[in-house]
């Protein structure tokens, strides 16, 4: 799950978009290194992104694509879950690992839309 927002001049960049859902969310946020994709900035270092967490199994990552868009994903930000519930990134899997994924998908689709689209909500406040 993953949607691009269009947000306001006003909350261009990741630090201002940060402290206005720190002030506007009762949800716990926090600005992290992307370890879930491994984006890199123009430096080669480790990109950050916002983290907007409702519990150890739901979360949102949002991060800028270009000037005034942002791009959010639903993540499962507890490391040790997305390890287990998480999308396998491996290159070769055997077919319990294929049929294995795709029922931890089908049971955690409707949670984590419901999740998705509340977390999003939060993001909202600063669309343009």
């Amino acid at each position: 799950m993953e949607n691009l927002i269009e947000i306001k001049n006003d909350y261009n960049s990741l630090d201002k978009l940060y402290q206005f859902l720190e002030k506007t969310s009762d949800l716990e946020c926090s600005k992290e290194y992307d370890i879930w994709e491994h984006r890199t900035n123009a430096n080669g270092e480790l990109a950050q992104c916002i983290i907007i967490k409702k519990s150890g199994m739901h979360a949102v990552k949002a991060f800028f694509v270009n000037k005034d868009t942002v791009k959010i994903n639903h993540i499962i930000p507890n490391k040790m879950m997305n390890a287990y519930f998480g999308k396998s990134v491996k290159i070769r899997r055997n077919i319990i690992e294929i049929i294995a994924g795709f029922v931890k998908q089908a049971l955690l689709k409707g949670s984590q839309e419901k999740a998705f689209k509340e977390l999003e909500s939060v993001i909202n406040k600063a669309a343009a």
